[in-house]
């Protein structure tokens, strides 16, 4: 007697694993870095950082390698809460200076200025 062994049913294929899509923040650095530049300072053009690191996610998700776009997309992250903070206390700071009569002492100024000449 010869044994014949069980048929198995085919196993289902599996499914296709979904992974979320990771964030490049492109669109949030430009923004944060436009608005941070023209209400705070110079300073507001630390978000060029965070354009950077928002390009590199699309070049490392090209190429494949997730977890260097996983990185570059939180630290893109970081950068733009960065020139986010520095556009809204530069706007504050706007709000205050005007708000104190800063423009129209500044006019004055300009104007003993213009006088001189």
């Amino acid at each position: 007697m010869s044994a014949v062994p069980p048929v198995l049913p085919p196993t289902p294929p599996a499914p296709p694993v979904t992974q979320q899509p990771i964030p490049n923040y492109l669109a949030w650095s430009i923004i944060s870095t436009v608005l941070a530049t023209c209400l705070c300072c110079p300073l507001g053009l630390l978000g060029i950082v965070a354009i950077v690191f928002s390009s590199k996610v699309n070049s490392a998700l090209a190429v494949g390698d997730l977890d260097a776009a996983r990185r570059a997309s939180a630290t893109a992250k970081t950068w733009c809460w960065v020139t986010t903070a520095l556009a809204i206390i530069g706007l504050v700071l706007n709000i205050v200076w005007f708000a104190v009569g800063g423009a129209q002492s500044y006019m004055q100024y300009v104007q003993q200025m213009q006088q001189m000449s």
